[in-house]
């Protein structure tokens, strides 16, 4: 990319000095006039690194401690990313799910003291822009301080927040947490991601009524102004970033579909609500299947809400199906059932069905309608009971007690998967207790170990969090340049995952690799996403080209979807993952070999 012509950028001595921090050598220090304005302790990153998490830990609520990363987010971005990496488990939950949609809830009043010095975090584009969105994203390039164009954007319009509802610009948070993670969990680039919020107005009367809102306050457009106005905005990223890879995130459910279906075939893009969901779960039900006793085409599955995220989950189970077990799709979509607010879905229930709901509408009711979960419980008689609904405690006692009842021999499938936790269908303790701790579980929130009282024995639940699958497709696409993203790409991530679980992991029963180890999987998952794309033929990077088909293993069928890769592949993704630098001197190399590369 050519040099931007613009604002004056700061000397990169200067500005690898500042992110420095307190680890800053003596030598910069005299070169910048810092002598006696600063304290003399020259600190390692260690202890930067330990500073840092007292801190953290040391903040009495979960926003506090949300507050004080975006802080040092800001700061020094290299403490922030080691920060998390070396304590994922505990700090995931608060740049992420749940916590961030607590600060979603409080993001137009805690904005202008979370991002200190920042002229902005990413793009906020209004109705009023989308004419000269061009100009929004030179405004972009010439904001930075590296000249780094995006390798991948998370973009939402804030209308569905998690189960929070319609936030409007508040959304923000959502993109900036998710690209946190793409970086800390698969290794993208910190400086090469792009979090943008659609500012296309609010339907919530709290939001248009607060006057501390920062965002547009207007009722939201209709359909055509929408499809309209988002299409100039992508246009315009792709033209100005033609590899970058672009994730929808908490569209409205009829816009997530018709985002995704307008273009997943034009364009490198993906739906995470959708196609990621859809994706975890699938690696979870695979695990848990093994372990249900059931056979796995003898399963009966009732979801339990009918958004975007169901019918995404849904439709990846009964591809699946097909693939996995050579059914046909009439087949596979028979052991699905959904209940929506109204009742069981059915074709003759009386009303119109959205669009999106009509696929899984059952036609074998006769006159049977299920106006309740308890109803469609006893008709269907489900060995799997599937939560997206955003209803908290949507299976109370009644309803998990009556899953173990109707399993006696397997184990009842039961995974809550809305977020936060104010929205969960379930807890896992509620579930351990009603089924007599025979339950195989996974939830969309992260819950506490259960200790079973009978025998003091330990029950770590599985959370079927996206983030197990998400940053690997971006990195995926990043390093092999795919032209699209496919249903069977996702699916071999899928696959990978299932496969990812260790021998102790397998052991203990448990359905996904514990979160620890999130940086290994995700190496893992995005070698098999590549080595699918390259089987194929949809890779741009003939690197990866010739790395898969030079080192595949005799008789290997690349026609089925495996989630196999080579060794080679996955030691080549994992040389190619970043990493914030581990000492002082690393990083000013890197810093300033960058910044000025015909210097060194």
């Amino acid at each position: 990319m050519s040099e931007i012509v613009g604002r004056p950028r700061r000397n990169s001595i200067e500005l690898v000095g500042a992110k420095a921090g307190t680890a800053m050598p003596a030598e910069m220090r005299q070169a910048l006039n810092l002598r006696g304005l600063v304290p003399a302790s020259v600190e390692d990153f260690t202890k930067q690194e330990m500073r840092a998490f007292q801190q953290l830990m040391s903040k009495p609520s979960s926003l506090e401690k949300y507050e004080f990363l975006a802080n040092l987010r800001c700061i020094n971005v290299n403490l922030f990313f080691r920060l998390v990496m070396n304590h994922f488990k505990e700090i995931a939950p608060i740049i992420y799910t749940p916590t961030v949609g607590e600060a979603c809830l409080n993001y137009s009043h805690i904005y202008p003291f979370i991002y200190p010095g920042h002229m902005s975090v990413g793009l906020f584009i209004t109705l009023g822009d989308v004419d000269n969105v061009d100009l929004v994203i030179q405004n972009y390039r010439e904001s930075m301080t590296e000249h780094n164009d995006p390798e991948i954007t998370v973009i939402t319009d804030g209308s569905r927040i998690l189960g929070l509802g319609d936030l409007g610009i508040n959304g923000m948070a959502i993109p900036i947490g998710k690209l946190q993670l793409y970086v800390a969990a698969a290794g993208l680039n910190p400086a090469r991601t792009l979090p943008i919020v659609l500012d296309f107005g609010t339907n919530s009367k709290k939001y248009q009524n607060d006057p501390l809102y920062l965002g547009t306050r207007q009722p939201r457009p209709d359909d055509e102004t929408f499809y309209n106005a988002t299409g100039k905005v992508l246009s315009a990223l792709y033209r100005a970033f033609p590899d970058i890879l672009v994730q929808f995130e908490d569209f409205s459910t009829d816009h997530a579909f018709g985002l995704l279906d307008q273009w997943r075939n034009k364009a490198l893009c993906f739906n995470d609500d959708i196609q990621g969901t859809g994706s975890v779960i699938l690696a979870g039900f695979i695990s848990a299947v093994e372990q249900a006793g059931i056979a796995p085409t003898d399963q009966r599955i009732l979801f339990v809400g009918a958004g975007s995220a169901g019918v995404g989950v849904a439709k990846q189970l009964v591809e699946y199906m097909m693939l996995e077990y050579d059914i046909s799709e009439e087949q596979a979509k028979a052991m699905f059932w959904f209940v929506d607010s109204r009742g069981m879905i059915t074709a003759n229930r009386g009303d119109t069905l959205a669009a999106h709901k009509v696929y899984f509408a059952r036609h074998d009711n006769d006159d049977t309608q299920c106006t309740s979960l308890e109803d469609a419980l006893e008709y269907v008689k489900p060995t799997a009971l599937i939560g997206l609904s955003t209803i908290y405690k949507a299976f109370n006692e009644n309803i998990l007690s009556r899953m173990n009842e109707l399993n006696p021999h397997g184990r009842p499938i039961i995974f809550p998967l809305s977020n936060p936790e104010s929205k969960a269908e379930c807890t896992f303790e509620e579930a351990m207790r009603c089924t007599n701790n025979r339950v195989l579980f996974a939830s969309g929130t992260a819950f506490p170990e259960y200790t079973i009282p009978e025998t003091g024995e330990v029950r770590v639940p599985a959370q079927g969090n996206n983030m197990y699958v998400f940053p690997s497709i971006g990195l995926g696409a990043a390093l092999c340049k795919p032209s699209r993203i496919t249903d069977t790409m996702i699916y071999a991530v899928s696959k990978a995952l299932a496969n990812s679980l260790d021998n102790k992991e397998r052991a203990r029963g448990e359905l996904y690799p514990r979160i620890e180890r999130i940086r290994d999987v995700s190496a893992r998952l995005t070698a098999a996403f590549i080595t699918q794309a390259v089987h194929e033929g949809n890779v741009r990077d003939q690197h990866w080209v010739h790395i898969v088909e030079a080192n595949m293993p005799e008789g290997v069928d690349t026609k089925t979807v495996s989630g196999l890769f080579t060794k080679r592949v996955l030691g080549e993704v994992k040389a190619l993952m970043w990493e914030p630098a581990s000492s002082v001197e690393q990083y000013m190399f890197e810093a300033i070999t960058f910044e000025n590369p015909d210097e060194i």
